[in-house]
């Protein structure tokens, strides 16, 4: 397959940039060099709370049953009166990453908005493969509910939030706590979500072999969170949630992803099947737009009416 949708004209000698970091390498090389660019670009804690009204606090909470605790870090507003709150689960392909990654957009949200950030720092495959991440990943969410009273957070106003990886869990997370009825849910906003380990869509094909985050990276970092046979064995769908049967009983959900990007179907198709289900989605696909264009290129116009569009929506969902 050889047609595929052009890159944004502000976007594509960044996307060139990006697809050489990864052009041509196999697993474990990617999985290396995933790690080393995700360690280039994380900005420490200093820098990223510098100028801002932000107060930060860790926090060790109890994991999964024969788990470590998980360490998250709470972001919040000492003048802020209890409000709503998101639980952060950063990307990297499940691989890499920290709970500080990509967190800068959400540190801005919690100095302008007052809204609460919960960020954890869920265990990475290979090293723990599924069901390690997710489960890290509810974990948080339960003591993030349990505490929201001393947390500062008005517990009817609580979403989830990821990108790429972070999307993914974020998905299986709204699922697991429906299907538990668990903390009740007021948002889910999924970026650029990682949803379906098949890869089998249309946008899998079109970005199979063109670097950076193409089908090749993505099953490099299927295989490391679910196993090498994961295409031919049982896999939950809180780790691949494009699996669940039913997306009904969900909370309103934005999604949002690229239209030259391998995720693009797996997402158009998710949005789908919770209208389908008669629940509520706000789908973004932007145009010319490569895997994590918007942190990418910044500057681009098409990044500053993403970021624009989320925050938008954050507010009407959460804080009106």
């Amino acid at each position: 397959m050889t047609a595929v949708p052009p890159y944004d004209t502000q976007l594509a000698e960044a996307f060139a940039a990006v697809a050489g970091t990864t052009a041509g390498l196999e697993p474990p090389a990617v999985i290396e060099t995933v790690r080393g660019l995700f360690r280039e670009l994380e900005q420490p804690l200093d820098a990223l709370l510098a100028g801002t009204s932000v107060e930060h606090a860790e926090h060790r909470v109890p994991g999964p049953a024969g788990a470590q605790d998980v360490l998250v870090s709470v972001f919040s507003r000492r003048d802020a009166a209890p409000g709503p709150a998101l639980v952060y689960f950063h990307g990297g392909g499940l691989v890499a990453g920290t709970r500080l990654t990509g967190i800068e957009s959400l540190i801005d949200w919690v100095d302008r908005l007052g809204i609460v950030v919960v960020s954890v720092e869920y265990r990475l495959a290979p090293e723990h493969p599924d069901p390690a991440p997710r489960d890290d990943c509810y974990a948080a969410l339960l003591w993030t509910w349990a505490h929201a009273a001393e947390l500062g957070i008005d517990a009817r106003r609580l979403g989830v939030i990821g990108g790429s990886a972070g999307g993914g869990l974020a998905a299986g997370v709204a699922l697991r706590a429906r299907d538990e009825a668990g903390p009740h849910l007021a948002t889910q906003m999924l970026i650029c979500p990682m949803l379906d380990h098949r890869s089998g869509s249309v946008s899998s094909a079109q970005f199979a072999h063109t670097g950076g985050w193409d089908t090749v990276t993505i099953q490099a970092a299927w295989a490391a969170a679910l196993g090498e046979d994961h295409a031919s064995g049982a896999v939950s769908a809180y780790a691949s949630p494009a699996l669940a049967a039913d997306l009904g009983g969900l909370p309103p959900t934005y999604l949002d992803v690229g239209s030259a990007e391998v995720f693009r179907d797996e997402v158009v198709s998710y949005a789908s099947g919770i209208w389908a289900a008669g629940g509520v989605a706000d789908l973004h696909v932007w145009a010319g737009g490569f895997h994590g264009f918007d942190g990418t290129v910044p500057t681009a116009r098409v990044s500053q009416a993403s970021v624009a569009a989320r925050e938008a929506w954050v507010q009407r969902m959460l804080l009106a």
